[in-house]
């Protein structure tokens, strides 16, 4: 069905101050094009098909700037370590078992079927250094409807021997081969660039990937500032770089199509130089938290003008709903405040919504709201199996679902008008 309308509860961000309520509004749909939200139905639409929602709750979907696919098996494991421990620990021995089609086969399909029936529409995905294994991910993601980017991992030191590029032209060499496989493959899947972070990226293969992205005009994610460790370690190995993120943007790594996630430590310098750039920034509250990274001031970065969409990080976060996320992003911000900064803020739920929806959205073009024109990406939600006794508005209904939404809440889901639950 490519023109239809849907009748609801309608709620969205207009800004990252600003949410609109619409009760009992229609929402028109058109080629996969939303044409509007109304609180009584243009002429021009009466004749479409009507679906309605009744006193349900209809938002925009959510995007997820970041997450690890592979990761998704041992989400919740190793929460007592710091961020290179738990790699070390977890994420590189598990991921090498990735060059095994028959571990990766399920591994993938599990995570797929959950990010499918979770809030999440479109995401920013990291798969791992295995070329077939990602484009077995690849393949399950576009026949699931959702709207993805996914990255074959760049390493070439300081990781497992199966996860780690031989010589910075062999990588070169595979990244392409896996470029070429993904050509004319796809309708819903995008392949992005990905050096996994600088420890464990020499400088000719950040030169490699930045000239590829160059040649390509394909988008570039990766991870910046996240852990004083981490930190330490590129100063060390890039001891002439004014900062971390100058590391990436001498080798061209840094635009308008780049994603870093986390930002937690980044400077006034480091800020200054990813807002000329234009890079967006994937704020992951609850990885930093369990891995003992920090908190990333994030109204700060609202405040400066800079990019920035909300994150799960699976499986440095425990989970894929983005409601909980939300939920997170205040709880991390109003510690911030009363412990480093009273001078900033906390996150109110306006804005969290907005990071979760416009924000991150707008990576992907024309996303994240109810206004004409945007992507119609949509989530219908029965907030009534958390009843009370309180009559609330609109507002204060969706603000709950970031505290109490569970999957089970999901009516329906549509992205780019269709739909998919």
């Amino acid at each position: 069905m490519d023109h239809f309308v849907c009748k609801g509860q309608l709620f969205f961000s207009t800004g990252p101050d600003h949410c609109q309520c619409i009760p009992h509004g229609f929402l028109v749909c058109t080629d996969g094009i939303c044409q509007g939200a109304f609180p009584t139905l243009p002429d021009a639409y009466r004749d479409l098909p009507l679906l309605d929602f009744g006193d349900q709750l209809i938002l925009p979907g959510l995007v997820d700037l970041h997450l690890h696919g592979p990761q998704f098996a041992y989400r919740g494991l190793g929460m007592d370590l710091e961020l290179l421990d738990w790699l070390h620990t977890h994420t590189f021995p598990e991921e090498a078992k990735f060059q095994d089609l028959a571990y990766a086969e399920p591994a993938y399909r599990q995570f797929t079927h959950a990010l499918k029936h979770s809030f999440t529409t479109r995401a920013a995905i990291f798969a791992t250094a295995h070329t077939e294994a990602t484009l077995l991910l690849m393949d399950l993601l576009d026949e699931s409807g959702l709207i993805t980017y996914v990255g074959r991992v760049n390493m070439d030191r300081d990781c497992p021997e199966p996860l780690r590029e031989s010589d910075p032209k062999a990588a070169l060499e595979e990244t392409r081969r896996w470029l070429d496989a993904v050509q004319g493959r796809y309708h819903r899947t995008r392949p992005i660039l990905t050096p996994r972070f600088v420890p464990t990226c020499s400088a000719p293969l950040l030169e490699s990937l930045g000239q590829l992205a160059r040649e390509t005009k394909l988008p570039v994610q990766s991870h910046l500032s996240e852990n004083p460790k981490e930190i330490a370690l590129v100063q060390e190995r890039f001891p002439d770089a004014s900062c971390y993120a100058q590391v990436y943007d001498r080798f061209g790594l840094l635009s308008t199509r780049c994603i870093m996630a986390h930002c937690v430590h980044s400077g006034p310098e480091e800020l200054a130089l990813l807002k000329e750039r234009g890079v967006f920034m994937a704020h992951s509250p609850e990885s930093n938290t369990n891995l003992a990274s920090g908190v990333a001031p994030t109204r700060r970065f609202l405040e400066q003008g800079l990019s920035v969409g909300l994150a799960s990080d699976v499986a440095g976060g425990s989970s894929l709903n983005l409601f909980r996320a939300m939920a997170h992003a205040v709880q991390a911000s109003k510690l911030r405040w009363r412990l480093l900064d009273e001078d900033t803020p906390p996150l109110t739920f306006p804005q969290v919504f907005w990071l979760a929806t416009l924000g991150g959205g707008r990576f992907f073009g024309p996303v994240g709201t109810f206004a004409k024109g945007y992507a119609f990406d949509a989530l219908v939600l029965n907030d009534r199996l958390f009843p009370t006794v309180l009559p609330l508005p609109i507002e204060q209904r969706v603000e709950r679902l970031a505290y109490l939404a569970e999957e089970r809440c999901l009516t329906a889901k549509f992205v780019s008008g269709r739909r998919i639950l």
